[in-house]
């Protein structure tokens, strides 16, 4: 009786733990598929105020960390590893960008879990990726790929569908600059026209005002192409003024106004293209950059007779050919090594007198450069033992304080609501929002932000702060909160420290360090150094 008993208890034991066990991994995932959400939100944030590389590390984040288990959730995963494949490719990487596109579309799920719209548009960016790195009968089987999924979650053809129209577009698009395919290009094209056709009787007016630039401008490419130049001309003077506000509809043009020998117009459409990404940090010129963006620029100015800005432009390409042939710069360098030395052979024989005064020479310079290089890291030795105590101590009261700061929240958080003041509530619900909803990342944040995120006015959030917080004014508390980020991130990753400030609601890198010190009375970077050795040294004896 008392066995059989032992057993049942067991098995309760094991099924309770087996629960819990579950219910933590439920719970686990849950967290995993909220931050991948949170990630892909800021990263279209950054996308949108073109902060290029934090848009990418955001979108990243989210693909890598659903990668392992898509099943999580299935449209996060793709949207995730569509936004990262695009900002690879935006930046030149073709062949990350494809690998992340197959990975995706590869999983034998992605055909029923992946959405049909999402579907066409990761095989119409697979095929600009094959398209761009010259697989090109890769990409047309891509294409075709991504407009029968756009056709499908449309529910079929003729029914005015944006996506439709854009897929069959881009297919004639790209047929357009393979000669031979012009034919097909103009099939494409007639299928986009009617399409179109459709959906301005119901669509969005700014779409339609953009696509009534773009959709004859590559029928005016593919008369012009096709040898009918004078019906090319009717076609791109019909088209609305109004429309060339749009980027791409300016692209097009330009495709256009170049194939018919209209250099000095396509020069002036490709002044008024944005280059934003181009100049961002994060970007690169590479060969394809200088194929797709700085060569045609150069072309037609020089075929428009403006010189000046030819020359300038080159300049640029020459500076991204200097990058990509730095391997043979190495090269050079390693056979001018060998003639220097074998030169050098040459002078010592025919100046063996002088040898031996020259050696002792250097012999004399090298003990004084020596004594030299000795003193000063024996003195920079004592300089930083000195700063590393001192950093430790400093490191010791920030987590001292920091923990005071925590507990009095967590008091006042403990406390009735009905017991608080007015002003305590205010304060304790701006707590709880700044620790859950991060708005202190934003650099914007200021007092009339948070007085809309607590739904009441600027003068109740300064004198909650105030009478809260220690006589702290609006932005000191906003700093700490952000300052307190950066110190997590400092500990936590191995991140620049231009990026920790730029995530952290800082991306002024001088702003960070003067305030960073004022508050923590060290540099971030020596910040970094005091937790890296505090954690390899372990708690002292006054801890």
């Amino acid at each position: 009786m008392k066995k059989a008993t032992y057993i049942i208890l067991l098995c309760a034991a094991v099924a309770l733990a087996t629960g819990c066990s579950k219910d933590r991994a439920v719970e686990k995932q849950d967290d995993v598929v909220k931050q991948a959400y949170a990630d892909i939100k800021l990263g279209a944030e950054y996308d949108r105020q073109w902060k290029m590389r934090l848009a990418e590390l955001y979108y990243k984040k989210a693909y890598d960390a659903l990668q392992d288990n898509p099943a999580q959730r299935w449209y996060l995963y793709s949207e995730a590893g569509y936004r990262y494949a695009c900002m690879l490719g935006n930046r030149g990487e073709m062949e990350q960008s494809l690998t992340v596109i197959s990975d995706i579309l590869s999983q034998p799920e992605s055909p029923k879990e992946i959405p049909a719209r999402q579907q066409s548009a990761l095989h119409e960016l697979m095929a600009q990726c094959q398209a761009h790195l010259g697989m090109l009968q890769e990409a047309k089987q891509s294409f075709a790929k991504s407009y029968a999924k756009a056709v499908e979650a449309a529910g079929g053809e003729g029914k005015g569908d944006i996506d439709v129209i854009v897929s069959s577009l881009t297919i004639a698009s790209h047929n357009l600059t393979i000669p031979g395919e012009y034919e097909e290009a103009e099939a494409w094209l007639r299928r986009c026209e009617d399409e179109f056709h459709i959906y301005e009787q119901h669509g969005d007016p700014a779409i339609i005002e953009e696509y009534r630039g773009i959709i004859p401008l590559l029928r005016a490419s593919y008369l012009q192409l096709t040898g009918h130049a004078k019906e090319a001309a009717q076609v791109y003077a019909a088209i609305p003024r109004s429309s060339f506000s749009h980027p791409k509809v300016r692209r097009t043009a330009i495709t256009y106004l170049t194939n018919a020998g209209r250099y000095a117009e396509a020069a002036d459409m490709f002044s008024r293209l944005d280059s934003t990404f181009y100049t961002e940090g994060g970007s690169r010129l590479t060969f394809d950059a200088i194929k797709e963006e700085l060569y045609p620029r150069y072309e037609v100015n020089r075929k428009a007779g403006r010189g000046a800005e030819a020359m300038n432009i080159a300049d640029k390409a020459f500076n991204a050919i200097d990058s990509a042939l730095s391997w043979q710069k190495k090269s050079d360098a390693a056979e001018l090594a060998i003639i220097y030395q074998t030169h050098e052979k040459e002078l010592a024989l025919e100046e063996s007198e002088t040898r031996s005064t020259i050696y002792c020479i250097l012999a004399i310079g090298l003990a004084v450069i020596l004594v030299l290089i000795a003193s000063l890291l024996l003195r920079a030795h004592k300089y930083n033992k000195v700063l590393a105590d001192k950093n430790r101590r400093l490191l010791a009261e920030i987590e001292q304080r920091e923990r005071g700061q925590q507990q009095a929240i967590k008091q006042l958080n403990a406390e009735p609501e009905d017991a608080l003041t007015v002003s305590q509530q205010f304060y304790r619900r701006l707590c709880t929002i700044m620790a859950e909803q991060k708005p202190y990342t934003n650099e914007s944040l200021n007092r009339d932000t948070l007085a809309q995120l607590l739904g009441t006015n600027a003068k109740y959030v300064e004198q909650a702060i105030r009478e809260c917080s220690y006589g702290e004014t609006v932005g000191d508390f906003i700093n700490r909160y952000r300052l307190e980020h950066v110190a997590r991130l400092l500990k936590t990753t191995d991140d620049s420290i231009s990026l920790i400030g730029e995530q952290s609601g800082i991306p002024s890198r001088a702003t960070l360090a003067r305030i960073f010190r004022n508050a923590y009375g060290m540099t971030c970077s020596e910040y970094r150094q005091a937790v890296k050795s505090k954690a390899t040294e372990g708690p002292t004896s006054s801890e």
